[in-house]
């Protein structure tokens, strides 16, 4: 006996509603492939260096990324290397010395660890980033620039945050 058109429609509903859905696995990989090849192209834009909840760094429309050398924090209290504390900023100010003595102790030390690789780098001198608080006073920024470059650390950068943008327009 034959099946009406009504009947064969619902027997092939029937039977399509009892067979397991199957996963559709190349748009699910394309659109992983899209999302890593985004991720690697944006993920060199920005570089972060380590923070301190203490420290609130000036801002400035700075175009140089970030490098990964040793960073000297300097918040309002105190001047930290690699996370260990070298003195508190109170004594440096109060000082009437030119230099630092802890901060120029640590930094020979941490000098003497790592030689230069050639001449060319001897004579450029050591990479150095201060990290300091936008309220620092500037007497005290020099102590501790004077400071590094009297210890082989020459190539100083300071740290900033960058403006976004829309606020760096001419003026």
């Amino acid at each position: 006996m034959k099946q009406s058109m009504h009947a064969s429609r619902m027997a092939r509903r029937h039977k399509r509603a009892k067979t397991q859905p199957k996963l559709n696995l190349v748009s699910l990989m394309d659109i992983f492939t899209i999302l890593v090849f985004f991720l690697l192209v944006n993920s060199s834009e920005v570089e972060v260096l380590q923070s301190n909840k203490s420290i609130k760094l000036p801002e400035s429309v700075s175009d140089k990324k970030p490098e990964n050398n040793l960073i000297v924090m300097v918040s309002r209290d105190d001047i930290v290397i690699n996370g260990r504390l070298i003195t508190d900023v109170k004594s440096v100010v109060e000082s009437s010395a030119e230099d630092i003595e802890p901060l120029k102790k640590e930094l020979e030390y941490l000098a003497s660890r790592e030689p230069y690789a050639s001449d060319e780098a001897h004579e450029k001198g050591r990479d150095v980033t201060i990290m300091g608080d936008a309220a620092l006073p500037y007497t005290l920024l020099k102590k501790i620039i004077t400071t590094c470059a009297k210890s082989e650390y020459r190539n100083i950068s300071l740290a900033v945050n960058q403006l976004p943008p829309e606020t760096q327009g001419g003026g």
